[in-house]
């Protein structure tokens, strides 16, 4: 008896998941699984020796209701938003000189290839390496005491904020040129002829043309800065000196002290946190449909 033929339809949809499961997989494995964990532990109790199975919200209510997290989240936040603006302002601004002022690719792929020579090294070593530059003895003072802008070192240079956002600025601000480039290379340059044909300035093709054509990659670029600051550990430790506090520095300290269960309802509320800013961001720009 002769098998009957699949339909085209169905067998398209069979190559589909077939295709479709190892990724699932995958994620589910390595993403879903571990999420879902944290999520299970952080209703967990634990006392000064241990932690064991349970369900209840203290450990949720503790870090809603201190004032230490608000202050902590309310610090991590102002670092947030100062380290997008200067990321946003030197990623678009890089990316525009290498999009528009530079007209030979070859030129443009070893400028962009300069720009990542920085990130060929460890973060912690590129943050630690401003810590000699900033010092009260550093190249930076000395060379403010030389020229006679100020007498004395400056003590905020180093262990300050100040120091904080200067260092996620170097780290981070790749991450903003890369998916903003990536935009404006992909802007039909016609555009820009006719918006000059028809009298515009050039802030009037920067802002009507240029700048809404390039939403989808700042977007991008504005969750990968956003994601790394707030989730950030290290770098506020060691250039605040410890005068500073990050969510990630909570969530530190709790591991250091095997309070397990406070540490993973730490991160679940970070996760949520940093979820519901994408999913602002997301609603000015609908990513999917303009890349």
């Amino acid at each position: 008896m002769k098998k009957k033929a699949l339909d085209p339809e169905k067998r398209a949809e069979r190559v589909s998941w077939a295709l479709v499961t190892p990724l699932t997989l995958v994620l589910g494995f390595f993403l879903l699984l571990p999420i879902a964990t944290i999520v299970s532990v952080s209703f967990w109790s634990y006392n000064e020796w241990s932690f064991y199975p349970d369900f209840n919200l203290d450990n949720y209510m503790f870090h809603l209701t201190s004032a230490v997290t608000w202050a902590t989240y309310l610090k991590t936040l102002k670092f947030v938003v100062i380290t997008w603006i200067f990321c946003a302002a030197i990623g678009f601004s890089v990316a525009y000189f290498l999009a528009f002022h530079v007209q030979s690719l070859p030129a443009q792929i070893a400028l962009f290839l300069v720009c990542t020579i920085p990130f060929w090294t460890s973060n912690i070593i590129r943050m630690i390496s401003w810590i000699p530059f900033l010092g009260r003895n550093g190249i930076a003072n000395s060379m403010l005491q030389s020229l006679g802008i100020t007498d004395e070192p400056l003590d905020w240079l180093l262990y300050s904020d100040f120091a904080v956002v200067l260092a996620f600025v170097h780290l981070y601000a790749l991450f903003m040129v890369v998916p903003i480039f990536n935009t404006m290379m992909r802007i039909d340059k016609s555009l820009i002829e006719a918006a000059r044909d028809a009298g515009a300035s050039g802030l009037q093709i920067l802002t009507n043309v240029i700048i809404p054509l390039t939403k989808p990659g700042i977007m991008i670029g504005s969750i990968f800065v956003v994601t790394l600051v707030m989730g950030d550990v290290i770098t506020v430790r060691h250039m605040s000196g410890g005068q500073s506090a990050s969510v990630g520095r909570i969530i530190s300290n709790e591991i250091s002290l095997l309070q397990y269960p406070a540490a993973a309802a730490s991160s679940v509320v970070l996760l949520c946190t940093v979820l519901l800013m994408i999913g602002i961001m997301m609603r000015f720009v609908n990513i999917r449909k303009e890349l």
